[in-house]
């Protein structure tokens, strides 16, 4: 039943942690740079220089600290190609117990930095805290953007992944990144600027921890548009459930919103590199996210009734 999915899906952690952003866009309403992309695009001659920062959770950072330290890299430097950029230098900061305890923060955030070809360049480091915690910063520079602002309706949604991974054992992460090969990883990311360089795709987002729902959501916020998003076209991984992939962090993922003449070029793209590019439903005038499976449809979310992020075109 479609209505029990979507019940399953608004009931998902990732999912209700995005609207914990409405805090932020109360206060930053006002600002100069559009917020609310996966990066803040400042102008900065003739093109833009992108910034942005992640936090990883404390209960990832204590049950899995390597993980967590490549995952602090990884998240920040798709955030930059997710916009049509390529990354400069990261800083982390790091607050930890004892030197001890950050040793495979570091060793994790070495190996994704290395494995990116991204150096780190500084930040903070306190090893005498009551508690642990990670964040890390970006940044990096875009010719052309891709943003979350300009979907419009009749855009086919396009989803691009890699299934050449396997899922975390404990959380909703699909792991195609940490023995991959380098060069791989860097070229498949080299595909986002590509196609924006070319004129292909000026919008589009980052798969984060909402997975294929909560992104499409907040690219629909941002937007000011609705979108119908056909459930049984949605390619997915053999060994996940499909309730479990649409809130699953993929490693390599993005959704992007492509004007009809151009989905077979940019397919060709991720396809030559043996990535997975699916059109998944279409965007929509109204402001409503509709789920279809078959022969039936639900409204999964109405932001004339309930905002996601607070952030949006108006």
């Amino acid at each position: 039943m479609l209505s029990i999915l979507a019940a399953q899906l608004k009931a998902s952690l990732g999912l209700q942690s995005k609207q914990d952003i409405q805090t932020a866009a109360l206060h930053l309403k006002s600002s100069a740079i559009k917020v609310g992309d996966d990066c803040a695009a400042i102008p900065d001659g003739n093109g833009y220089l992108l910034l942005a920062a992640e936090g990883l959770l404390p209960e990832f950072l204590e049950t899995d600290p390597w993980f967590a330290g490549w995952c602090a890299v990884m998240v920040n430097v798709s955030d930059i190609h997710a916009m049509g950029g390529r990354a400069i230098a990261l800083v982390d900061t790091i607050w930890s117990q004892s030197t001890e305890a950050t040793q495979p923060i570091w060793q994790g955030m070495l190996a994704a930095a290395n494995a990116y070809n991204i150096p780190i360049v500084g930040g903070h480091t306190n090893c005498h805290s009551p508690y642990s915690a990670l964040s890390v910063a970006i940044l990096g520079r875009a010719t052309h953007l891709i943003t979350s602002f300009s979907a419009k309706p009749n855009d086919v949604l396009l989803v691009v992944t890699d299934f050449r991974g396997q899922p975390h054992p404990i959380y909703p992460f699909w792991n195609a990144a940490t023995t991959a090969d380098p060069e791989r990883l860097q070229g498949d990311l080299e595909l986002l600027p590509k196609i924006a360089e070319l004129g292909l795709c000026d919008t589009g987002k980052d798969i984060s921890m909402g997975g294929i729902i909560g992104t499409l959501l907040m690219l629909l916020e941002t937007s000011g548009c609705g979108a119908i998003l056909n459930l049984d076209q949605i390619p997915c991984p053999e060994e996940l459930l499909l309730e479990k992939w649409l809130v699953c962090f993929p490693s390599y993922g993005f959704l992007l919103s492509v004007r009809p003449s151009y989905v077979e070029k940019i397919q060709s793209y991720f396809h030559q590199r043996e990535l997975v590019c699916e059109a998944v439903g279409t965007i929509q005038a109204k402001p409503q996210l509709l789920l279809k499976s078959e022969s039936e449809t639900a409204t999964f979310w109405d932001f004339a009734q309930q905002p996601l992020t607070g952030f949006s075109s108006s």
